[in-house]
């Protein structure tokens, strides 16, 4: 590359003339098949043609400066896969369907999930040994990680975007850190068990205590003391719970005990109250292989979709009633239940040992329509923010499958290493994700 002063001056200041319009694009496909390199390259030209010394040295300080920079992109296309059995995750491209990165030295992630900050820039993954780790998505890399406790089950990001909170099983209780520079700011003990941690709208952290059998608010919109508002006797032994999107409703499941517990956030005031006295393990008691997760339900339109628990059904509820509308037989005990961001379809994975099929149900007619086996070991499904594909994660078969959701068409697969949860950035404006 020979540029003159003047030349140079032009190519990196001035845009193309329009007769330049076919080489200049022609030019930036090439660079930009090069990237994150261009700048190196172009660079490393210019100092070899003026290596006399005569280039301004402030213009030179500039095109140096321009050497290290990574070039700018976005993050709204980004997501983050847990490899569970390797301390590691992936980074991932969902509108090229590739992976950009492997982050590692994130802990024991067997049982872990995450939140982001509000730019979509920074995941806090939440690992099973305690860990709070924070990554920085572009740069790939670990910004800060602490341990906070010996046993974590999963986390929340505040309203704001500004506290993280952890629940945690050992010692139990939940603590609160600054997001940006992870230091606590909060410890809630509980001396039981904390699940089902999720963020409600106020600046509210909302969870449920297993052994004790309660429902905790924690309020911090007046500041970094949280007032604490307490609902006991919710029912025996909640084991997860969830925030709808629009924040109004907190769901607690119970493993001791049928039924769920809901405590209506617009009005706390009114007391927590039992609902769907009928869900639990069923009339069969089947052997329960996995509690299915709260988190998983599916708010497509106007029903919600449940998991029933032990049985072999999907259940269509009323909102705000709690009116079960239908039983959807399917084909093993659901897991995840996830509906398409246009809420036309539910897809529907399933335990073990039925944990290779997937099936997806229509809601106008709530009847199943395709039934499909991706692979061993179905952990997760993730759509893409418009819905028009979903990742599929298959631990036995380390990789992730990603499919077409209007043809069920394979569009491709990933490698990687024991892939459990997938987490999209889109998550990072929604309630209760």
């Amino acid at each position: 590359m020979c540029l003159n002063r003047q030349d140079a001056k032009q190519d990196f200041l001035e845009p193309p003339r329009r007769q330049d319009a076919k080489f200049f694009l022609l030019k930036n496909d090439f660079l930009g098949a090069l990237a994150p390199w261009r700048f190196v390259l172009v660079c490393l030209g210019v100092l070899a043609v003026f290596r006399s010394g005569r280039f301004h040295v402030v213009f030179l300080a500039a095109l140096l400066t321009a050497c290290a920079a990574t070039p700018l992109r976005g993050t709204g296309d980004l997501g983050v896969v847990i490899e569970r059995a390797s301390g590691s995750v992936l980074i991932v491209d969902t509108t090229h369907m590739s992976t950009l990165a492997r982050v590692q030295g994130l802990g024991d992630l067997s049982h872990a999930s995450l939140v982001y900050s509000r730019d979509e820039r920074y995941a806090y993954v939440f690992g099973r040994d305690g860990g709070l780790t924070k990554i920085d998505i572009l740069t790939a890399r670990i910004v800060k990680r602490i341990v906070q406790s010996g046993n974590s089950i999963g986390g929340a990001i505040s309203q704001d975007g500004k506290l993280i909170a952890v629940s945690n099983y050992e010692p139990g209780g939940v603590k609160v850190f600054d997001a940006e520079t992870l230091e606590q700011v909060a410890d809630i003990p509980t001396g039981v068990k904390v699940v089902g941690l999720a963020d409600a709208p106020g600046q509210r952290f909302v969870f449920s205590l297993f052994e004790s059998g309660a429902i905790w608010i924690a309020d911090f919109s007046a500041g970094r003391t949280p007032e604490l508002t307490k609902f006991d006797h919710i029912g025996r032994e909640p084991y997860d719970g969830l925030v709808f999107g629009d924040g109004r409703y907190y769901l607690a499941g119970l493993f001791g005990e049928n039924g769920l517990t809901e405590l209506d956030l617009w009005h706390p005031e009114a007391g927590a109250r039992r609902v769907l006295p009928e869900y639990g393990k069923g009339e069969q008691k089947l052997p329960v292989f996995k509690m299915p997760h709260l988190q998983g339900w599916s708010l497509a339109g106007d029903p919600i979709f449940v998991p029933a628990v032990g049985l072999h059904e999907v259940l269509a509820i009323e909102r705000g009633t709690w009116k079960q509308i239908a039983r959807i037989p399917v084909h093993s005990q659901p897991v995840f239940v996830i509906g398409r961001p246009d809420a036309r379809q539910v897809w529907v994975n399933f335990a073990h040992p039925d944990n290779d099929t997937v099936q997806v149900i229509d809601v106008d007619t709530l009847k199943v329509v395709d039934t499909f086996k991706p692979g061993k070991a179905v952990l997760h499904l993730e759509f893409t923010p418009r819905g028009e594909a979903v990742w599929i994660s298959l631990r036995d078969e380390d990789r992730i499958d990603i499919y077409d959701t209007a043809t069920l068409k394979r569009l491709g697969t990933l490698p990687a290493e024991k892939p459990s949860g997938i987490f999209f950035t889109h998550r990072a404006h929604r309630i209760g994700l």
